[in-house]
């Protein structure tokens, strides 16, 4: 699996060189600023972007920007943002478009190899990996379609958006894995998304419910 990664800290870009590199992805380019990043995104036209958000040569956001900038000319192209912060709007900016591949974890909170590489796998395979304290900070708003969930549909998408399956949905909330298929349908049925593949309604609902929330 081919890899662009835009980290400006040294160290860390190095450190997760390496770590992705010993789970078996292949690093094509690994760029410190954001006209690098998006020369990268449309030369290499990777599996996926592991990208900082904050990136020279303003600081602000620059990885963002081209990471958005790129999709915009390789629709679908898959990102993962790494971030110190929770940054609503560029969470909608990402997933405006409508199609998954997305994530957005913080830095802080990623504590342990196999909860990354994961979260790295499940987007390049079009999936979405959301940080709960994203997910919360999106949550403070919804719009009229999310807003006519229960309180128990909330709960099930927003595990689905950290990318869980229905058994760990089931583990997690205490359900069995057909009462969380039941939640899922529920919650297909009132965003209004026709049947079809599953793990497609499942990135179509949690992409429905992040782009709703601002």
């Amino acid at each position: 699996m081919r890899v662009v990664l835009a980290e400006d800290l040294y160290l860390l870009r190095e450190g997760l060189k390496q770590l992705l590199g010993a789970h078996g992805f292949e690093i094509v380019a690994a760029v410190d600023n954001g006209p690098d990043l998006l020369r990268a995104l449309l030369d290499e036209r990777p599996d996926v972007a592991v990208v900082d958000v904050r990136l020279p040569p303003t600081q602000t956001d620059e990885g963002l920007q081209a990471a958005l900038a790129a999709r915009r000319q390789v629709p679908g192209l898959p990102v993962l943002v790494l971030s110190q912060h929770v940054e609503r709007l560029y969470a909608r900016e990402l997933l405006a478009d409508g199609t998954g591949g997305v994530g957005y974890l913080l830095k802080d909170r990623v504590f342990n190899a196999e909860q990354f590489v994961d979260a790295v796998r499940r987007v390049a395979a079009g999936g979405t990996a959301m940080d709960p304290d994203v997910i919360a900070k999106l949550f403070a708003r919804s719009d009229d379609t999310v807003g006519r969930l229960t309180p128990r549909e909330r709960e099930v998408l927003e595990l689905m958006a950290e990318g869980r399956s229905n058994a760990a949905i089931g583990q997690r909330l205490f359900l069995s894995e057909s009462a969380v298929g039941k939640h899922t349908a529920s919650i297909f049925g009132k965003l209004g998304l026709a049947v079809s593949d599953d793990d497609n309604r499942r990135v179509l609902a949690v992409l429905a419910f992040l782009d709703g929330a601002r």
